[in-house]
């Protein structure tokens, strides 16, 4: 028992542990609550809340595996949007299936193959009406995309903005793809109108309630994992990687490698993060893909504090918070205070709300 704790506070120091904890003790409250409440209750979280909050913590997967990534090696990519897209994409193709004759033109293809007047099931959709297929497919196309990708920019030697670059572009032609008809994948419509999960109505707060609860496990595995490695002796390669690539070269490491890895492991991350977010808001699409999408995704991890996971979590809330708010009291604005946001962050906090506490903290 004794070397279990010990790993523990190895994984992360004792004050970690206690804001890891406090998050998920929060995060999990709405469960608890709901489950103790009746829907009448005052304190009951509505089902549009729970499915809010459940997206937040989707995003807040992304930020982790985006801070792994950018904090902790130093890689900015600017296109891990398209594989958080791809995940999603997986995960309502098996929806779409999951519909049948339910759909609105009471065809066993998808409603937008019947509008098309496609006459068959293309050859890549008849795998995922399995569920396991599907979630396998979430985590393994955007790995495998992204280890390509990888392989081709890393032992080019791309790196820095000029890797930003290529990612952005990347991104952008994914996005074009997708919105063609002849892609199989809805066009500029998307997948949406989904039913059931895996036999569970998507319509009822219990499936609602028990996908929030999937999606708060799924963050805590996810930062556990990422925090894992961050602490191993690959992290702190990667650290080294980060500050000084050529050094580390030198040393006998094959920064190759280890970027390779991280980046295919943030892609799978991503992947699976899309998978939860598709039956708990209701739909995806090309937007998905759209380059101002990877670029929100570095401001939460700018904003919550480079090179701290549980800072991508917190920035990934609080962006998302007040992007819900200002969208709909100031929706003109929103852009501009995100931008804003952004720039005070790099002037006067470069490590983010994060090292506000932390420096709070210390002072105390």
């Amino acid at each position: 028992m004794s070397n279990v704790k010990a790993e523990l506070l190895r994984l992360l120091p004792r004050n970690g542990w206690i804001g890891f904890g406090a998050a998920a003790l929060v995060a999990l409250l709405i469960p608890i609550i709901n489950g103790l409440t009746t829907p009448d209750s005052a304190l009951h979280v509505p089902d549009y809340l729970v499915a809010l909050f459940g997206k937040f913590l989707c995003f807040a997967i992304v930020a982790v595996a985006m801070d792994l990534l950018w904090g902790y090696t130093g890689i900015l990519s600017l296109g891990h949007g398209v594989f958080f897209a791809l995940g999603g994409y997986a995960m309502g193709m098996y929806l779409m299936l999951s519909i049948g004759e339910a759909g609105v033109y009471r065809s066993k293809l998808p409603d937008f193959m019947v509008f098309l007047d496609w006459k068959e099931l293309p050859w890549f959709w008849k795998p995922f009406d399995s569920f396991g297929v599907a979630v396998v497919a979430a985590m393994f196309v955007p790995g495998v995309l992204a280890y390509i990708f990888g392989l081709l920019a890393f032992r080019s030697r791309i790196r820095g903005v000029y890797f930003s670059i290529i990612t952005q572009a990347f991104t952008y032609a994914a996005m074009l793809l997708f919105f063609r008809n002849e892609t199989g994948l809805g066009g500029n419509n998307g997948l949406t109108n989904f039913k059931s999960l895996y036999g569970y109505s998507l319509a009822d707060s219990s499936t609602k309630l028990g996908l929030y609860t999937i999606t708060v496990i799924g963050l805590i595995v996810v930062f556990l994992a990422c925090r894992f490695v961050v602490v191993s002796k690959a992290g702190r390669v990667l650290c080294a990687i980060r500050d000084e690539e050529s050094r580390s070269r030198f040393a006998g490491y094959n920064p190759t490698s280890f970027k390779l890895f991280v980046y295919t492991f943030s892609a799978i991350i991503c992947g699976f993060a899309g998978a939860l977010y598709v039956p708990q808001v209701g739909i995806i699409n090309p937007s998905e893909f759209q380059p101002s999408n990877s670029i929100e995704m570095a401001i939460w991890v700018a904003v919550g504090g480079r090179g701290s996971l549980l800072g991508g979590v917190l920035g990934a809330f609080v962006v998302n918070g007040a992007k819900s708010w200002f969208t709909v009291a100031l929706p003109e604005a929103w852009l501009y205070i995100l931008g804003v946001l952004f720039i005070a962050v790099t002037l006067f906090f470069p490590g983010g709300i994060s090292s506000l506490i932390l420096r709070k903290k210390a002072a105390a």
